[in-house]
């Protein structure tokens, strides 16, 4: 292993250890608290050009399997650790997490303190940060930094650029792909749906024409105001089908009801927030990966409904449509790392499609 340096937009920096893809990268740094499921989070399309610090110090000793993937071509820049082993060692082991990551050109670098890192992500919420070689001159790779602008069509990159169908028996469902993940397919599948993946910029009457019983804007990275297309493609269907949002799909849903999103200081990515569904009071334990939210306070009671919320800090964690059948969560229902409490979200997206037929 070289000698590397995660530089920060403050200035700081910290020593360690390179393993993975041997180039300098920049990127927005998150921190995920997940102890498990690191192939996943890895290939999370919504850690697009992101470095994602991991805060469980071990990280690669399982190394990397054929089943865990949630995108073949996984968007981040980098992964920094606290650890990496020695050895990665487990029955379905295929490579370990280096080759697999110099196979993606994703930096990484260990033997960093994690824990003071996190606790400058929380202090000062987005940072822009490094991965550099050590033997780089060190007030070059600084300025070269402070110049980069983080991407703004991060959706674009990560969205499938043609249609492609995985056939079903059951209900008809259209997934805007807007950064899907592999296991919200799987969900759809175990329930005998006949799919039908589509771009991100799919127009309405593309959609419509497929004759769909429900749709599915998918999970996804960046701003969701940023892709005025698809929040007017919404408009044109919502009324006409059924619709479900997850992640960025519930901030686009938002936005096409006239509410506001933010971006939230440090965001959320892990497998262990509690998210209450006012009407039962169930409390699920959520995966989630986002960095935007929606403002509470601009949901118009009138047209939509908050059906869940974070119990940690309060953000609306998932709405619905007074008048038509539309819903969305804000979490990461098919997890993939995290707790499988909410896969009764999938359910009731059936029950509110086989409500609907012949009702459009």
């Amino acid at each position: 292993m070289n000698n590397r340096w995660l530089i920060l937009e403050d200035g700081t920096y910290f020593a360690g250890k390179g393993f993975g893809a041997e180039l300098n990268v920049f990127g927005e740094l998150v921190f995920s608290t997940n102890m498990t499921g690191y192939q996943e989070t890895i290939t999370d399309q919504n850690f697009n050009g992101q470095i994602i610090t991991f805060t469980y110090p071990l990280i690669g000793n399982v190394g990397i399997n054929r089943d865990d993937y949630e995108t073949l071509s996984p968007a981040c820049k980098g992964v920094v650790i606290k650890e990496y082993p020695r050895l990665a060692n487990h029955w379905r082991c295929q490579m370990s997490l280096s080759d697999f990551l110099a196979k993606r050109n994703i930096a990484g670098i260990s033997g960093i303190d994690t824990r003071a890192l996190v606790r400058k992500i929380r202090d000062q919420g987005t940072v822009k940060a490094s991965i550099v070689d050590s033997g780089d001159v060190f007030s070059h790779a600084y300025d070269q930094l402070k110049a980069s602008v983080l991407p703004t069509n991060q959706v674009e990159q990560v969205s499938t650029q043609t249609p492609y169908p995985s056939p079903g028996t059951g209900h008809n469902v259209v997934i805007i792909d807007l950064g899907l993940k592999h296991s919200i397919m799987r969900e759809l599948v175990k329930r005998n749906c006949n799919l039908t993946v589509m771009p991100y910029n799919s127009s309405a009457e593309e959609i419509l024409e497929l004759a769909p019983d429900g749709i599915i804007l998918t999970n996804g990275p960046g701003d969701p105001e940023s892709l005025p297309n698809v929040i007017e493609m919404i408009r044109k269907i919502q009324g006409k089908i059924t619709i479900f949002g997850i992640g960025l799909g519930q901030q686009l849903f938002a936005l096409a009801n006239e509410c506001e999103t933010y971006q939230m200081s440090f965001g959320h990515h892990g497998q262990n927030y509690p998210v209450k569904e006012k009407a039962t009071g169930r409390i699920d334990i959520t995966s989630q990966s986002h960095g935007f939210a929606v403002k509470r306070n601009s949901v118009d009671n009138n047209k939509l409904l908050i059906t869940h919320f974070n119990v940690n800090d309060g953000t609306v964690e998932g709405l619905k449509h007074r008048r038509y059948p539309a819903f969305t969560v804000q979490f990461n229902p098919d997890a993939a790392p995290g707790p499988h409490d909410a896969l009764h979200v999938f359910d009731e997206f059936i029950e509110m499609m086989d409500a609907q037929k012949g009702a459009f």
